[in-house]
């Protein structure tokens, strides 16, 4: 990206993009790599329980947050809680456990001490904080995170409903989380809005999540849920 190339070739020690009304922010470290909201949200925690201000040591995530988020947090003794996809729903949780930082992967973080919605220039600026008061830089305080590659498909169906419930597609499923076991992660959802299904799926490789999403997607196709013009 621009951004990513700007860093690099200027040596600078961040970079931040932001969305088209700026509630979402996505970061680039010193060295090229991608920050995420799943990076956000451990780091900000990680900073704040090193300060004995972890609001009852939570954070709030999504259920499509990258596993690895959720390990390290587990490897920091801090709890979490997983919502439905969107701000709304994490910001109802936030305000419901009382705290301080949720987001979502794609850059929606919520600081719940400075707003009670999404604002991404609240995220560059709490990320440069973090940075000054460390004394790390980005790239080093995202490090302790662990990123499990991961796949997203949306397929369009005639009938979202019937195909989530189809038994063949559960099993399909259940079978590929037993591969997985705790090194991956599959999630197979309906939309809310559209006759759509979404298979995401976390595993060690992107070559064993195109395998294992591809397996769900094709009891999609082969039972005829799936729309052929796709």
């Amino acid at each position: 990206s621009a951004i990513r190339q700007l860093v690099l070739d200027r040596k600078l020690n961040a970079g931040f993009a932001f969305d088209g009304d700026a509630d979402r922010c996505m970061g680039i470290d010193e060295n090229g790599g991608e920050i995420s909201g799943d990076h956000v949200a451990y780091i900000y925690a990680t900073y704040l329980k090193s300060r004995g201000r972890l609001a009852n040591n939570i954070v709030v995530g999504t259920v499509i947050s990258n596993l690895g988020l959720f390990k390290a947090l587990e490897k920091d003794g801090i709890k979490y809680i997983k919502t439905g996809v969107g701000e709304p729903l994490v910001s109802a949780a936030m305000k419901e456990s009382g705290c301080l930082i949720g987001g979502e992967q794609c850059g929606h973080m919520v600081f719940s001490e400075y707003s009670n919605t999404g604002d991404g220039m609240i995220t560059a600026i709490k990320m440069l904080d973090v940075m000054v008061q460390t004394h790390r830089s980005l790239g080093e305080l995202a490090g302790a995170l662990t990123i499990y590659p991961q796949i997203s498909e949306s397929i369009r169906v005639n009938d979202k409903n019937a195909a989530i419930a189809d038994s063949d597609l559960q099993n399909t499923i259940k079978e590929v989380s037993d591969l997985l076991k705790d090194t991956g992660r599959v999630l197979v959802r309906r939309s809310d809005t559209e006759s759509i299904v979404r298979i995401m799926v976390e595993a060690q490789s992107d070559e064993l999540c195109r395998l294992y999403s591809r397996r769900i997607a094709d009891v999609l196709y082969r039972k005829g849920y799936a729309l052929a013009n796709q």
